[in-house]
C-alpha cells in the first residue's frame, strides 16, 4: 500500500498528465498576459505605415513569454505536485522588467529593419542591401530566442545577457539552428495558416525552444554562476 502511495504521480501517464496540464494552464496565462496587445495587433490593417503600431502591441509578448519560459523550466514532473501559475506569476514578477529591457530595443530594431524593407525601392539602394538587412534580421531574432531564455532563468544585467547571447549565437550553433527552425516552424505556420496559430501553440513551441537552448543553460550555470 505504501508503495502504490509512493509511486502514484510518478508513472508514464502521470507524467504525461502533468506535462498537459502544465502546457494548458501556461497557454491560458500567456495569452491572458499578451492578450490586449494581440487583439490591437489583429485590429490593424496590414499596411508598412502601421509597423510602429505592431510593435508597441507586441511589446507585453516579451515579459509574457519571458514568465512563461521561467514556469516551463520549473515545472513538476509529479502530478500532486504541480504549480504553474505560481511558477508564471513568479516569473512575471521576476522578469517583467529584465525582459522589457531587452525586448524593447529588439522590437525597435526589428521594426526599422521590416519598415526599411517595405520601402526598399525608395531607398535607392542596391538589392544585396536588402539581403543584408534580411539576414541581419534573422540573426536579431536568434539572438533574441538565447537573450530571451537567459533572462528567464538568470539574473543577470541586461547588458551582460546581451554579451552572452551574442557569445552563444557560435558557441552553441545547434541551439541556435534548434532556434532557427523553431522560427521558420512559427513563420510558416502564420503564413500558410493563420497568424492566431503560433500563439495558440505558443507553450510547446517555448517547451521545445528550452529543449534546444540545454546546452546554452547548462554552460551557463557551470561558467557564468556561483
Amino acid at each position: 500500500m505504501s508503495g502504490t502511495a509512493t509511486d502514484f504521480g510518478t508513472g508514464v501517464l502521470s507524467r504525461a498528465a502533468a506535462l498537459l496540464h502544465t502546457l494548458l494552464t501556461v497557454e491560458a496565462l500567456l495569452l491572458a498576459a499578451a492578450t490586449p496587445g494581440l487583439i490591437a495587433l489583429f485590429l490593424l490593417d496590414p499596411d508598412p505605415a502601421n509597423l510602429p503600431l505592431a510593435a508597441v502591441c507586441l511589446l507585453p509578448l516579451g515579459p509574457a513569454l519571458s514568465a512563461a519560459l521561467y514556469a516551463l523550466h520549473h515545472r513538476g514532473r509529479d502530478l500532486t505536485d504541480l504549480h504553474p501559475a505560481r511558477a508564471y506569476a513568479r516569473g512575471w514578477r521576476l522578469n517583467a522588467v529584465p525582459a522589457l529591457t531587452l525586448w524593447t530595443p529588439l522590437l525597435a530594431w526589428l521594426t526599422v529593419i521590416a519598415f526599411t524593407l517595405t520601402h526598399f525601392a525608395a531607398t535607392g539602394l542596391p538589392r544585396w542591401w536588402a539581403a543584408l538587412l534580411g539576414l541581419t534580421g534573422a540573426v536579431s531574432l536568434l539572438w533574441g530566442a538565447h537573450a530571451l531564455v537567459l533572462t528567464s532563468l538568470f539574473a543577470f544585467r541586461s547588458r551582460d545577457t546581451a554579451r552572452l547571447a551574442a557569445y552563444f549565437l557560435l558557441r552553441h550553433a545547434r541551439a541556435t539552428a534548434g532556434a532557427a527552425s523553431l522560427l521558420v516552424l512559427a513563420a510558416g505556420l502564420t503564413a500558410l495558416l493563420t497568424e492566431a496559430l503560433p500563439a495558440l501553440l505558443a507553450a510547446p513551441l517555448l517547451l521545445s525552444l528550452l529543449h534546444c537552448e540545454r546546452p546554452v543553460i547548462a554552460e551557463t550555470e557551470e561558467d557564468f554562476t556561483v
